[in-house]
């Protein structure tokens, strides 16, 4: 039995490992801010702190883990404040980071925007956006590099025993997001689906209960000391592949149809706001040195999918995700086309 630390662990992906580490019969110490409800009763410990805070630092005081878990490090303060902490008392440190620390840098080796291994990581960045949609996932990524680049100095510096997983967009049972919830409020409408540019952009994410698995196998190994990892599914259907699969999964026959991106831009429609996954900050992983590594494997996505699909139609919400406020506006867009653009096909 390990003592495990869980920085987050109130929600969703945290909420998920620390159910796993549980079953496993670890003892479980969540720190945040308490701005969650968890479900977790007197099976863990529970530390309450601001990690921006000097708090952060004196709740650990004193304290001693086999192994921490970081969901929050979004910025090279984040990271060094976790190190500060954590030094000479944590046995392995996980960070939880994004495939868009690839995203923010110029053009990959190999070209386009993936799959992308982890020697894709070293180069200059792009330029910030202005767009303020752009400009917030671009800071997101950059954070996530700066976290990643504070905790490979204390690694290089003094032997900190951090290892930093690259996860794509997660899937699973309640996700806050609602982003594939929202294709299949959609889907069940019986309406048209608008795929900006066809939804022919390659799709390749991964699914919680995977990611928890992942992190639970690696925990204490001292291999993947001062190592980043891609974690992410094997099938990389496109966007239009996709939601056909998640129409069959829900018996249904979906009307899906292509208006170029230009096209909804023209009309103020971004085209994540009605197809979140038509967004140039969904990152491509290639999970090759996972797999080789750490013997990582992912379920089959139609199998992951239709735990989450099952799971929506007997549990999930009544009401529809924000971004379903724009389906009429779809629908009108479907049926009529963009108005200042009549010669566009939809």
């Amino acid at each position: 039995m390990a003592n495990v630390l869980v920085i987050g662990g109130s929600r969703f992906m945290g909420r998920r490992l620390v159910w796993r580490l549980l079953a496993q019969g670890h003892a479980v110490t969540i720190l945040n801010r308490g701005l969650h409800e968890d479900p977790f009763g007197s099976r863990v410990t529970r530390l309450r702190a601001d990690r921006t805070a000097p708090e952060f630092r004196t709740v650990l005081r004193q304290r001693s883990f086999d192994a921490a878990v970081d969901f929050q490090a979004f910025s090279g303060a984040d990271a060094a404040g976790a190190v500060e902490a954590l030094s000479g008392q944590v046995g392995h440190y996980v960070m939880i980071s994004s495939g868009q620390v690839y995203l923010v840098r110029e053009a990959p080796p190999g070209g386009g925007r993936g799959p992308v291994a982890e020697e894709g990581y070293a180069g200059q960045l792009v330029a910030a956006p202005q767009e303020p949609g752009d400009r917030r996932e671009w800071l997101y990524g950059v954070g996530k590099r700066e976290a990643e680049d504070t905790l490979r100095e204390a690694f290089t510096a003094q032997g900190f025993p951090y290892t930093a997983l690259r996860l794509p967009m997660v899937e699973g049972e309640g996700d806050p997001s609602r982003r594939l919830e929202s294709y299949l409020w959609r889907i069940l409408d019986g309406g048209p689906l608008l795929l900006p540019d066809g939804g022919e952009q390659p799709v390749r994410h991964v699914y919680s209960g995977d990611v928890a698995r992942a992190i639970s196998d690696l925990l204490g190994r001292p291999q993947t000391f001062g190592e980043g990892y891609n974690l992410c599914q094997e099938e990389m259907p496109s966007l239009r592949r996709l939601l056909a699969l998640l129409a069959d999964l829900l018996g249904a026959r979906p009307d899906l149809r292509s208006i170029p991106a230009v096209a909804l831009e023209a009309c103020g429609v971004r085209p994540e706001e009605i197809s979140p996954f038509s967004t140039p900050w969904m990152s491509l992983l290639d999970p090759g040195k996972a797999q080789r590594d750490l013997g990582f494997r992912h379920e089959p996505l139609e199998v992951y999918l239709g735990r989450i699909v099952a799971a929506f139609l007997s549990e999930g919400p009544s009401e529809p995700p924000a971004n379903y406020a724009l389906r009429a506006r779809e629908l009108a867009l479907a049926t009529d086309g963009p108005a200042d653009h009549p010669d566009v096909e939809v």
